[in-house]
This record gives structure tokens, C-alpha cells and sequence, in this order.
């Protein structure tokens, strides 16, 4: 099943493809939070699970690192978008006591602007605050304390980026292995696409004839395959937001692509920390009631193998982790609340309920 999204940018086209690999799912969920920490609980029933779509990964030949013993499992999310703020890094290496730190910086305008980028510096085409701001004054520390990397910081040029972070290894003289993940640009699929008399999915209108870019959104499967041959950086193209937190969960605890009630969970986990400082308060409807803007924090999900996981923030710092913070941020941008479609899982979760606990 495929659904196109075209978005129209100074008279050029960039359109994304959602390849939906399962179908006909049902999620009851039910979560429990208190003033500083989320957990989730969700009973799921799958079925009809479709051919995996074809993804290209590339990285060191090395061997395969599970950690399936680990009891949970720490995920940061330090930046929402392309250009969010770079005291996130510090904040949750030093204060998250993290397993993974993960960056998303894309959306459609952004897939627009790096190609536009790209086409008059073919070395560009990524986020190269990711590079420079992000990793590159932090790389002993993240090594150091054995934090791994997953970005979607590749955009339209994954190798681009990697090169340019084998570059900041290098001049820290650190041995750190660099995962990239391709298979997302569908430019080379144009006239086979074109052929099919596909449409947007929203508007009906059909292929466009002058196309920017053409990517559809990877799954959390690649990236779990590029931790499992024991990469400390994985860089992305276009994957859906999500999967840079489900990715290391199904690596960390083995989590099979048919383990569709914990895939919902990892999803979830990943929908609320993928915009960064947007679940603790960054564009909560009751503003005044956020405290410490300047220092707002950014979240962590503590995560177990069974699905259920605690969402918070690094102690000292601003922001607000709350009933209706994290109600906001879990019915953002999904579309039908009972029919959320993801590479890797299509999740239910009009029957969501959430508890707060203060105190806790």
C-alpha cells in the first residue's frame, strides 16, 4: 500500500511515500504518569503483516550486539527539527544517563531544502548542525560514557554526513564505528511510479512532471540492523520520525518485526520524544503554566522489554512533563487516531487513556 504526499516548493515538487508494510491493527492503551515521569502499557492484535519493503544499509562488517539482558533502556531526544536548539547535547549526555541519543531533524520542507542545497553543493544535502554543534564538541563524552547515536541528520545525503562525522572522529582520534542507511530516495522509481497513475493521497492531484526530490519513509528495521552489527552512529535519509527510538529498542531487546504489541509500545515511546521539547511543554496549549523556558528540558524514555516505559525530563531543568503535555504530543500529527500508519506498525489509539500520579 502506498500513499503519496506532495509538497510544493518554489515551483518544485518534493513528495514522500509512505510504504505501508502491516495492516488491520488494534491498540488499547493505557498509560500512567506523574508530574516528572510517563509509563505505557498496550494490548495490541495484529494481523495480516505484508512484505517487508526493500532497504539498503551499509556499515563496517563487524559482529552483532544485542543486548537482550538489558532490563531498560534510555533513550534522549535532543532535537525536533532542523535548526532546534543545541543546549539539548550537553543536558542529556551529562544529565540523562543515557544508552541512546537520538536526533530528528526532518520534515517535507526540510527533504525540499536540502535538495535545493544539494543540487548546487553536491557534499551537502544534510544537517551539518548535527555534525558541527551537535556531536562534534561532545564526541569523547558520548564515546566515553558509551552513548550511541541514531539521526536522521542524513537527509538527502547520508554519506555526505557520515563523512563528515568519520572527519570529527578522526581528529578526535577515537575508533567509533558509522552506520549509513540508504534506500529511501525513490528518484530512480519516477517514471515507474508515473506509470501506475498514482495520486495525492489528500488531494487527488496527480504525479507532478517537474520533481525536486522523492523519498518514502524507512521503517525502524534497518536501523536495528545497523546497531545489531555494532554501530555507534547510524545516519538516516528519510525515516519515519519514530523509528529512531524504535530501532534501538528492537535491537536492545530483541523485538522481532512480528512482535506488533511491543512495536506499537517502542512506537509510542518514539511519537513522544520525536519532536524533542515539544512533551515537556514546548507548545503546551497552558504556556504560563511551563516553567524555566530557557531551560527547557528535553525528554527521556526509560523503556522496558515488555513495552512499558517512563517518560521524564534531566533533573535541573525547565520545562513540563504532565497529563496534558503528554496528551498534546501523543495525538500530534498522527491523522486518524485509530488508524496511525508506520513503516514498521499501524497503531490504534483512540482508546488511549492516561492517568497522572503526582508525587512520584
Amino acid at each position: 500500500m502506498f500513499g503519496l504526499l506532495i509538497l510544493r516548493t518554489g515551483g518544485v515538487h518534493h513528495v514522500s511515500i509512505l510504504q505501508q508494510r502491516l495492516c488491520c491493527c488494534r491498540s488499547d492503551l493505557s498509560i500512567h504518569l506523574n508530574l516528572k515521569n510517563t509509563s505505557y502499557l498496550s494490548r495490541s492484535y495484529y494481523q495480516n503483516a505484508k512484505k517487508d519493503c526493500r532497504n539498503v544499509f551499509q556499515s563496517y562488517k563487524c559482529k552483532r550486539y544485542l543486548s537482550t539482558t538489558q532490563k531498560t533502556v534510555r533513550i534522549g531526544c535532543a532535537s525536533g527539527f532542523w535548526g532546534d536548539t543545541a543546549t539539548s547535547v550537553p543536558q542529556l549526555v551529562f544529565g540523562g544517563k543515557l544508552d541512546f541519543l537520538v536526533f530528528d531533524y526532518l520534515s517535507e520542507i526540510t527533504m525540499s531544502l536540502l535538495t535545493a542545497s544539494k543540487a548546487k553543493f553536491p557534499n551537502q544535502g544534510y544537517a551539518p548542525d548535527f555534525v558541527h554543534t551537535a556531536i562534534a564538541p561532545f564526541i569523547k563524552d558520548i564515546h566515553k560514557k558509551g552513548i550511541r547515536v541514531v539521526s536522521n541528520a542524513g537527509g538527502v545525503n547520508p554519506h555526505a554526513c557520515a563523512a563528515a562525522l568519520q572527519e570529527v572522529v578522526q581528529k578526535a582520534d577515537l575508533n567509533m564505528k558509522i552506520a549509513v542507511i540508504t534506500g529511501d530516495d525513490l528518484m530512480a522509481e519516477k517514471d515507474l511510479l508515473k506509470e501506475t497513475e498514482i495520486t495525492d493521497m489528500e488531494s487527488g492531484n496527480p504525479f507532478p512532471n517537474n520533481l525536486h526530490s522523492m523519498n518514502a519513509y524507512l521503517g525502524a528495521v534497518p536501523i536495528k540492523r545497523a546497531l545489531d552489527l555494532g554501530a555507534d552512529i547510524v545516519v538516516t535519509g528519510r525515516c519515519v520520525d519514530s523509528g529512531v527510538v524504535l530501532g534501538p529498542l528492537m535491537h536492545s531487546f530483541g523485538w522481532k518485526q512480528n512482535d506488533y504489541d511491543r512495536l506499537a509500545a517502542g512506537s509510542l515511546a518514539g511519537h513522544l520524544i520525536e519532536c524533542g521539547a515539544q512533551c515537556t511543554g514546548g507548545i503546551f496549549t497552558d504556556w504560563y503554566k511551563v516553567p524555566d523556558w530557557d531551560n527547557i528540558g528535553f525528554p527521556i524514555v526509560e523503556c522496558s522489554s515488555d513495552g512499558t516505559f517512563i517518560l521524564s525530563k534531566p533533573p535541573k531543568t525547565g520545562g513540563l512533563v504532565s497529563f496534558g503535555t503528554v496528551a498534546e504530543q501523543l495525538v500530534y500529527e498522527i491523522g486518524d487516531p485509530s488508524h496511525y500508519l508506520l513503516p514498521d506498525v499501524t497503531c490504534d489509539f483512540s482508546k488511549a487513556t492516561i492517568t497522572e500520579v503526582p508525587g512520584q
